[in-house]
């Protein structure tokens, strides 16, 4: 579990691709204090296993299924990123609860300035938007925010200077893909709602091509 406070800008290093799957190695700093192999890394929120640790680097397995439904598949070597360690329970939670699981991906369709903060438009599925709420919490690439607006076709956050300093949001543009992870105590309560049949079942996706371009598959 994570708190969505990112801990440090890194950077990809290497991607290595085989039959097996891919490999990614990431330069990073403050993480590798007390990292070992078999920890969980948030990579841009995506939970990631360690699998290899170096001194100013960690490597980390990526499925072919995590390609898939991540932005982690659109990456290069010197791509920025954000990274958080798992939480400890004897912290405070700055956040809120992030599992690391990414529901999907999301688009940037604007960005302006809003006083000293910077307003995103973000557009998504309407499985991940009926988790949403105002003033609810959202994860944007790894980034816990607290969402303004709700519409039919997406939201809206706002993130201060800081938040735009020490994550990969401050370069973030219109047209720019990002992984989104709504709010995890929301999802279960709207499963536990179905199973007592209060709420309709959750109607099966349809994998096709309008699916896969809506979240920058193709």
């Amino acid at each position: 579990m994570f708190t969505g406070i990112v801990e440090e800008l890194g950077a990809i290093i290497s991607i290595d691709k085989t039959l097996a799957g891919t490999r990614m190695t990431i330069l990073a700093s403050a993480v590798m204090g007390d990292i070992k192999v078999g920890d969980s890394v948030s990579v841009n929120g995506t939970c990631l296993t360690v699998v290899n640790k170096a001194e100013q680097n960690f490597s980390v397995e990526v499925s072919p299924e995590t390609l898939s439904v991540t932005t982690l598949g659109q990456f290069t070597a010197g791509t920025p990123l954000n990274l958080e360690r798992a939480m400890k329970l004897n912290e405070r939670l700055g956040g809120h609860l992030v599992a690391g699981h990414v529901d999907g991906i999301g688009t940037v369709r604007n960005r302006q300035l809003d006083g000293n903060a910077i307003l995103f438009t973000i557009e998504a599925q309407p499985e991940i938007l009926r988790h949403c709420i105002v003033k609810g919490s959202i994860t944007v690439d790894g980034i816990s925010l607290t969402i303004n607006q709700v519409t039919e076709r997406g939201f809206s956050v706002s993130i201060i200077p800081h938040t735009a300093k020490v994550t990969t949001l401050g370069l973030k543009q219109a047209g720019d893909h990002v992984n989104l992870e709504s709010d995890l105590i929301g999802k279960y309560v709207e499963r536990l709602l179905q199973e007592r049949g209060q709420l309709p079942a959750r109607p099966t996706p349809v994998i096709d091509k309008e699916y896969l371009q809506k979240r920058g598959l193709l």
